[in-house]
Formats: C-alpha cells, sequence, structure tokens
C-alpha cells in the first residue's frame, strides 16, 4: 500500500470513529424518536444534510459522512420499520460501490424535501 493510500485510509478511519463517537452520543430516547418512522429519520437526515450544505460541503463530502452513518445503523440498530429493514437489507447485499451509490441517494432524498 501506497503512503497516500496509507494516509488516506487512516484518515477515513478517523472520520469514522468520529461519526460512530458522535452517535453515540445520542440518548436513547432520542435515538428511538430519530428512528421510530422512516419520516422522522428522513427529517433528521435533511437537517443534517442541509447544515454541510450550508457548511459548504459537496454531496461527495455528505455521501461520504452519510456512508459512514449508514454503515454505523446497519451494524448497531435493530430496524424500527419496513424502510429501515430494507435499507439495511440493501446495505448488507451491496458492495462498497453499491453502499456508497446508496448514500448518495439518501443524500439526494432528504435534499430534496
Amino acid at each position: 500500500m501506497s503512503e497516500k493510500n496509507h494516509i488516506i485510509n487512516k484518515n477515513e478511519s478517523l472520520e469514522t470513529e468520529k461519526v460512530e463517537s458522535r452517535i453515540a452520543t445520542i440518548p436513547d430516547e432520542k435515538m428511538e424518536d430519530i428512528l421510530g418512522s422512516f419520516e422522522s429519520f428522513k427529517q433528521y437526515l435533511g437537517k443534517r444534510v442541509a447544515l454541510g450544505e450550508k457548511l459548504g460541503l459537496s454531496e461527495e463530502q455528505l455521501a461520504k459522512t452519510a456512508e459512514k452513518v449508514a454503515a454505523y445503523l446497519a451494524e448497531n440498530e435493530e430496524p424500527r420499520n419496513r424502510e429501515e429493514k430494507l435499507l439495511q437489507e440493501l446495505w448488507k447485499a451491496g458492495d462498497k460501490e453499491q453502499r456508497h451509490q446508496l448514500a448518495h441517494l439518501l443524500v439526494r432524498l432528504v435534499g430534496k424535501e
């Protein structure tokens, strides 16, 4: 592995840790509110996407962050509704590139609301 790839992988690992630690600080009651229905999940994600856009993040940066959140949720949270179950199944069935595209789709989905 080249030094450049090593640095990129290390940065991605640090970003993933940051996202995971941020999600872990969300109280259980708030997490239930967010994931209790697909509409509330979309609203929550939409607010975060809007904030990222205000901060000047590109769609690619937003998708990378959404990808880290989705990976965390797929591994650590049980789906609470049919839509979340479908997203989890799609996530687990996809390869790295397909998961990244799914993250892009989620960003676009909530960005249009």
